[in-house]
C-alpha cells in the first residue's frame, strides 16, 4: 500500500494510506456484488411485508412457513426444510416459535415415529386467512412500484437462481 510520502500525491486517499486504485477496485466489487445487492433488496422487501403482517402477530418468514405447512400438511420437518431451503434444525426452531404462538401443532409421524410432523392449528388457519389480504396488498404495491414488465422479469430471474 502506498502512503502519501511514497507517491508524492497530496490526495486525501493517499493521506489516509489508501491507494486510489485499491479504493476503485473495492468500490467496484461492493457495488456490483450480486449477493450484497440481493441482501439489501431483501431487507427492504422484508421490511415492507413485516410491516403489513405485524397487525396479525407474524412476520413474512412465519407467514411463508405457515403457507408451506398449509399446502403440505401433515409435513415432516425434514420435508419442510427441503422445501424452504433450510436445514432441519432451523426449520424445527422456526416451527417451535409458531407452536408456542398456537399457530401450528407438532406430532410424531404415522409411518416413522422418530420423525416430527407439523400441521396448521385452527388459530394458524385463521391468522393466514386474516393476513392474506395484507400480504396481497403488499404484493400489489411492489408490483406497482416495479411495473408489470420488471416484476415479471424479476420472477423469472429469481426463479433461475
Amino acid at each position: 500500500m502506498r502512503r502519501r510520502s511514497d507517491t508524492g500525491q497530496g490526495t486525501r486517499a493517499a493521506a489516509n494510506g489508501v491507494d486510489r486504485s485499491e479504493k476503485r477496485v473495492y468500490t467496484r466489487i461492493m457495488t456490483a456484488c450480486y449477493c450484497a445487492l440481493l441482501r439489501n433488496a431483501t431487507r427492504k422487501v422484508t421490511a415492507l411485508y413485516d410491516e403489513a403482517l405485524a397487525p396479525f402477530g407474524i412476520n413474512i418468514a412465519q407467514y411463508a412457513l405457515m403457507r408451506s405447512i398449509e399446502r403440505r400438511q401433515p409435513v415432516s420437518l425434514s420435508a419442510l426444510g427441503q422445501v424452504q431451503g433450510l436445514d432441519r434444525s432451523t426449520v424445527g426452531r422456526n416451527v417451535q416459535v409458531l407452536a408456542r404462538l398456537g399457530l401450528v401443532e407438532t406430532s410424531r409421524g404415522a409411518d416413522d415415529r422418530r420423525e416430527a410432523v407439523v400441521t396448521l392449528a385452527d388459530k394458524g388457519a385463521q391468522v393466514l386467512q386474516a393476513a392474506a389480504p395484507a400480504w396481497e396488498l403488499c404484493q400489489r404495491r411492489i408490483e406497482t412500484r416495479l411495473g408489470p414488465d420488471t416484476a415479471g422479469a424479476l420472477r423469472v430471474i429469481l426463479g433461475t437462481l
